[in-house]
């Protein structure tokens, strides 16, 4: 299935004209686009409106992708059977970005990937569970302690786990920096 270029060029028009925003973008959802990043969702977030367009199967008119669209974003390099899972990923990255969203101001610039690293390690009570104890400088009650812990640990789970991130600031595209 192909969906026809008249039904999205009326639908997308419509939503131009009756709800006008000076910030808008209209993305097609799609393997061939570029790749969703944190980096994206905090661009994305930026716009007043988007409008997605989710194809099916085999997507949409070449059309709508040439005339319509403004840009295309994958969310990795797979295929699904449509656009929608994709929106969805979209909605709720960019959404945990708008101020007040998460209840905490600070607490998406925390989350990994926010800055080019992964998050540190979170723990919860008990502060020793069948003999595995939550590190001693999480219950010092050191704020300045805890933060540069904090800091420390998200660099050497970015290391273990995803060290291309830290590549990635060794050649000027990131935020994190080694201690």
């Amino acid at each position: 299935m192909v969906f026809m270029p008249a039904p999205l060029f009326a639908a997308v028009e419509a939503v131009r004209t009756h709800h006008p925003a000076r910030a808008s973008r209209t993305i097609l959802l799609s393997p061939q686009g570029k790749r969703f990043d944190q980096d994206e969702a905090k661009r994305l977030a930026g716009y007043g409106r988007l409008i997605l367009i989710c194809g099916r199967y085999e997507g949409v008119d070449e059309r709508v992708r040439e005339h319509l669209v403004d840009e295309e974003i994958s969310i990795g390099d797979y295929v699904l059977t449509g656009g929608e899972i994709p929106a969805l990923v979209l909605i709720d990255s960019m959404t945990r970005l708008i101020p007040g969203a998460l209840g905490n101001e600070d607490a998406a610039r925390n989350d990994s990937f926010f800055d080019g690293r992964l998050d540190h390690p979170h723990y919860t009570r008990p502060a020793d569970f069948r003999g595995y104890r939550v590190p001693d400088v999480l219950l010092s009650g050191d704020h300045a302690r805890i933060a540069a812990w904090r800091r420390t640990q998200a660099v050497e789970v970015t290391k273990q786990k995803r060290p291309d991130l830290l590549q990635r600031e060794r050649h000027g595209s990131g935020t994190i920096q080694e201690h």
